[in-house]
């Protein structure tokens, strides 16, 4: 009998606060970049990524495993219903715009508050440290010591640092998610 091989992974992170972010070495602007991490892990052009209104979802096949992913919008206005989404996830993945300094607190109330989620109990979390690819990116580790992500417990977690623009990065923190869910379900 073979197992299961697909995971739920919910995307989550801010919206674009203000049209004044700086553009990566593409000409993109946008979000946290939630959206074009997904386009780029399906090896999907990214040069017309529009930020998400609402949701997005898209199957990825990544080292065999099949990737649901639910990219759901960031905006202020959405985030209440966020908490929709979040039956039967097998891991979060929270993206975070590393150039934009200013709203570091504003980010972290929001993983903090996912965190405290009793839906979302026990769920792996993998935080991107994205735009690492821009001159005014903080460094990952300066931002899990910004969030406390050392004080989490009963779950594991990753900081990745990446750059959905040229994708560094970005497919580790998958084999990340995939590797201690995997793990996860074999118990």
């Amino acid at each position: 009998m073979s197992e299961k091989r697909d995971l739920q992974i919910l995307l989550l992170g801010l919206d674009n606060a203000a049209s004044v972010l700086p553009r990566s070495p593409t000409g993109l602007r946008g979000d946290a970049g939630k959206t074009t991490i997904l386009t780029s892990l399906a090896d999907e052009d990214i040069t017309h990524v529009t930020p998400t209104q609402g949701f997005n979802v898209k199957s990825v096949m990544s080292s065999g495993v099949m990737l649901n992913v639910w990219d759901i919008g960031g905006q202020r206005g959405i985030r209440p219903y966020w908490r929709n989404y979040f039956d039967g996830t097998d891991a979060l993945v929270y993206v975070i715009d590393s150039a934009d300094q200013k709203r570091f607190e504003e980010t972290g109330e929001e993983l903090a508050e996912l965190l405290a989620e009793a839906k979302l109990k026990g769920v792996a979390v993998l935080v991107y440290a994205n735009k690492q690819d821009l001159e005014t990116a903080a460094m990952a580790s300066d931002i899990a010591t910004g969030l406390n992500l050392h004080t989490i417990r009963g779950r594991a977690w990753q900081i990745q640092p990446c750059s959905a623009v040229t994708g560094e990065g970005v497919r580790d923190g998958m084999e990340w998610v995939i590797k201690t869910v995997s793990k996860k379900k074999k118990k």
